[in-house]
């Protein structure tokens, strides 16, 4: 076996299709029975014509993302559904603030579409080069020079005080929800540029949602996978070290207890070190109907951010990163029905995903929080509930070992991390270990379902240890 690579994730599949496509011989081994990581979809445990996406439910990069443009998802019959709405987010006392597909239907129903306009306008004209931009490998000439232009002044307002500039306190709350995706203090760098990327992609392409759920993705990265000879092995937890080259798919602290005395002990103290962040508190909801929403707007919104308004959302990022509990938490929910309606099941059952943030390692059950403040904007909600899955932050690594206390970012959604990895090294992907290599959302770009952290880790390895310098086609 020429690779193994350890975990099935998103990155870790993107990997071991590159080397494969390469003409090596390629392994991927998985602790849990499903593959997919933080990609999955599995039946409800009491209603099994409900499916619940445990991580990922909604994939803005599933269209846009190098990679998978490459890869090009819906040509291997990956349906993705794209709403007209990106998303929403519902103000106490006020009309929501909604994000359309269409820029200019947003800005109408905005107290100041002309300041949203101006942010997100360029660069939705231009979201190839914007995502090509933030999702790059930062060592290289950015693939679009205008698009840098337009997105550097943006990145420094949204990510400073100066956040202001974009007006209307339900614009400000729009944007705000979207950059909160960052589970991480606002304003900040990395926070703007997450919610620039993001919402550009809201108005580009859109926030599609995978028919059939979200496994549908991990599934076709399989296909071409096996159909390229790789082979995949489920629950098998990797203890020591597989012989050969191996790319890691795992959060940079494995690699202490798979190697351990094998270590260079400076790199050995600098993954002790190693810090996770904040985390996330998941709660599948069952619901018997739809969503008495106070503004009907929102029942057409899939995506929800239910923070409040900016003032809100960045006191509750804030208590989290100092360890507190918001009283009002950010939350984030998604109700994929309403792109694929067969998620509903004969009974008239649909899932609603949400999470909450929370601090590291928190062991507090959010269900009640998540369900107070949907009773907010949608009186009701409660008894629309029969059936709730919840898993403390604390909990989430027991069906992916990546999310250490909950973080779903692997440590990863930080400025430092965003351009340097786990620890401070020219190439990000590589490690001081011969034939050992990272490949997950602890190294750059970082956070989310778009396979460009495997795919830049598969060329490191390519080129230093097979000398293979062109790199495969990725198409069909």
């Amino acid at each position: 076996m020429d690779i193994t690579v350890v975990g099935s994730g998103p990155n870790g599949l993107a990997a071991a299709v590159t080397c494969a496509r390469a003409g090596l011989s390629v392994r991927v081994i998985e602790a849990q029975l499903t593959a997919g990581g933080g990609a999955r979809t599995l039946p409800d445990p009491d209603f099994p014509g409900v499916s619940h996406d445990i991580c990922s439910a909604v994939h803005p990069l599933a269209l846009a993302s190098p990679f998978f443009a490459a890869f090009d998802l819906p040509a291997r019959g990956v349906r993705l559904a794209v709403p007209e709405v990106s998303y929403g987010n519902p103000l106490p006392d006020r009309p929501a603030a909604i994000g359309y597909r269409d820029i200019e239907r947003t800005c109408a129903e905005l107290d100041n579409g002309a300041s949203w306009r101006r942010l997100l306008g360029p660069l939705s004209a231009d979201c190839e080069g914007v995502v090509g931009l933030l999702l790059g490998d930062k060592r290289s000439i950015p693939p679009s020079i205008p698009a840098a232009l337009r997105l550097a002044p943006r990145l420094l307002a949204q990510g400073s005080p100066a956040w202001r500039l974009l007006s209307g306190d339900d614009a400000r709350a729009l944007f705000t929800g979207v950059a909160a995706h960052t589970i991480s203090r606002m304003p900040s760098l990395v926070a703007a540029g997450a919610g620039l990327m993001l919402a550009t992609l809201g108005h580009a392409v859109g926030w599609p949602i995978p028919v059939g759920g979200s496994q549908t993705i991990p599934e076709a990265l399989l296909a071409d996978l096996r159909s390229h000879g790789g082979e995949l092995v489920l629950g098998q937890d990797v203890t020591s070290p597989p012989s050969g080259v191996v790319l890691y798919d795992t959060a940079p602290t494995a690699l202490l207890r798979i190697y351990g005395d094998q270590l260079p002990s400076r790199y050995a103290d600098a993954l002790r070190r190693y810090q996770y962040g904040p985390g996330v508190a998941k709660v599948d909801f069952v619901l018997s109907g739809e969503i008495p929403w106070r503004d009907s707007r929102l029942a057409q919104t899939p995506t929800l951010h239910l923070g409040g308004d900016r003032t809100m959302m960045a006191r509750a990022e804030r208590e989290v990163a100092e360890g507190r509990h918001p009283e009002w938490p950010m939350v984030l929910a998604a109700l994929p029905h309403l792109a694929d309606p067969a998620r509903v099941d004969a009974q008239g059952r649909r899932p609603l995903w949400t999470y909450a943030h929370v601090p590291q390692g928190s062991m507090v059950d959010m269900a009640e929080t998540i369900t107070a403040i949907f009773e907010r904007f949608a009186p009701g909600f409660r008894d629309l509930v029969v059936g709730v899955r919840s898993v403390p932050a604390a909990h989430l690594a027991d069906h992916n070992a990546n999310l250490v206390g909950g973080d779903i970012g692997v440590g990863g959604n930080n400025m430092f991390s965003a351009l340097t990895g786990p620890t401070l090294r020219w190439n990000p992907w590589s490690t001081p270990i011969p034939k050992a290599y990272l490949c997950s959302s602890a190294t750059p770009p970082g956070g989310g379902v778009h396979g460009m952290a495997g795919f830049y880790a598969a060329r490191t390895v390519l080129r230093r240890e097979f000398g293979i310098q062109e790199l495969p086609s990725l198409a069909p």
